[in-house]
């Protein structure tokens, strides 16, 4: 069979959706200045699916500090990757005030937080090392792991018991080969909102030889008190080995940082090859995120604004009779039954016809029959665009109940 006719006739479990879903289900484009209301379709939306958790992505200090940094470097310098020409001052003072800012000895600065993950679990593992994983970890995560030429083992999400068992497997294995063990969570699931039980895995390291990478792109910046992350919301930040974050949530930007002890990111700075041969990351974007990174040390406020409308968002739902899931983070996730085609008519009837832009979260990424309505506060919202929310919600729930959208064109145009 010739390769392209095979990926043209099989475009996944997504992509077989896409002549229905393109442009708006699936890549929609919005338009305008980002904020809590934008335009889709020529429309004004109330949108919940930005990850601009503490409303920094307009925020006027940090649109004067993008802008003047542009005109000073424009958006090529530094050229070159950072081990051969791409290393500057600047980079070096945002690795320190990262490191110094979640706790750690040392910081490493990386271009993206989807390739910058995985290339740290590559270079950290070879085909000797075991690896331990919550089964929801993010793609990135999984994708790493595929890479790996040693054995890994996986455990049921947040399930301490299972994770133990998997340990005591990867313990006995990583005594025959000699290798070591790794284990991978999340500070925040970013589907379902609920934190990693960091504090429980850490007690593992009693009983077991091990070490925790912890990804918490979602907990840094909104969670904890000083908006460390999740390790310091649970109190084991210091226990935590590898810390790492992306700049694409709290930061509302583009990179992303790993954390740990001097020895270790000193390695990854010589082995990681996605940065080795890759250009640095532009001065633009440095200057912006030490700038972003000021205002998490310094304006508190932007948390608290965050978490009142996270509070008033999880509150309300629950008061109509919303399941919110396990949620005890700024994710915030609507359960609901249905079928694909349902879920896409009722996305289209929030749109429409309530001015509400939420991402709808359907199979193969959870499980058949479930829909989950995934909600993103920031701290820009308002408490009248919550009760607007909660209101539309309650009407579609009604209509979903019911069996409304079951039979409408657009539900059976998805088939089952």
């Amino acid at each position: 069979m010739d390769l392209f006719e095979k990926l043209r006739t099989n475009l996944g479990p997504l992509g077989k959706h896409s002549e229905l879903s393109e442009g708006y289900f699936a890549f929609p484009k919005l338009e305008g200045e980002i904020a809590p209301r934008m335009k889709f379709k020529g429309k004004e939306v109330l949108t919940w699916s930005l990850n601009n958790y503490l409303g920094l992505a307009n925020h006027p200090e940090i649109r004067k500090t993008d802008a003047e940094a542009a005109a000073k470097w424009g958006a090529a310098y530094p050229m070159g990757a950072r081990m051969m020409s791409g290393q500057t001052d600047l980079h070096e003072q945002l690795e320190r005030e990262l490191a110094e800012f979640v706790g750690k000895e040392s910081a490493y600065l990386l271009n993206y937080g989807y390739q910058g993950i995985m290339s740290a679990i590559d270079s950290l593992l070879d085909r000797k090392d075991v690896v331990v994983y919550d089964s929801e970890c993010h793609a990135c995560i999984i994708d790493a792991l595929r890479m790996h030429l040693g054995k890994r083992f996986v455990f049921p999400h947040n399930d301490i018991e299972s994770c133990e068992k998997q340990l005591q497997r990867a313990t006995k294995l990583a005594e025959e080969t000699g290798g070591g063990i790794l284990v991978i969570t999340e500070g925040v699931f970013g589907m379902t909102g609920d934190q990693g039980k960091l504090a429980e895995i850490v007690k593992l390291k009693e009983k077991y030889q091990f070490r925790l990478l912890v990804d918490d792109a979602h907990g840094f910046g909104t969670m904890g008190k000083t908006g460390a992350g999740t390790g310091e919301e649970q109190g084991v930040q210091d226990q935590i080995d590898l810390y790492f974050s992306t700049f694409a949530k709290s930061m509302a930007s583009i990179g992303a940082f790993i954390a740990g002890d001097a020895g270790v990111i000193l390695y990854l700075k010589y082995n990681m090859r996605s940065q080795i041969f890759a250009k640095s990351l532009p001065m633009l974007l440095v200057e912006g995120a030490l700038k972003r990174l000021e205002l998490l040390r310094t304006q508190p406020q932007l948390k608290d604004d965050l978490w009142k409308i996270v509070n008033a968002l999880k509150s309300g739902l629950q008061e109509k009779g919303f399941s919110t899931g396990k949620s005890n983070s700024p994710v915030t996730p609507v359960v609901l039954n249905g079928t694909v085609g349902e879920a896409a008519t009722l996305s289209k009837d929030l749109r429409e016809n309530y001015s509400i832009f939420c991402s709808v979260v359907i199979y193969p990424v959870i499980p058949k029959g479930m829909i989950i309505l995934r909600l993103i506060p920031t701290a820009v919202h308002t408490l009248e665009d919550v009760s607007e929310t909660i209101a539309a919600f309650e009407a579609v729930k009604d209509k979903l109940v019911s069996g409304y959208y079951r039979n409408t064109e657009l539900a059976m145009s998805f088939g089952e």
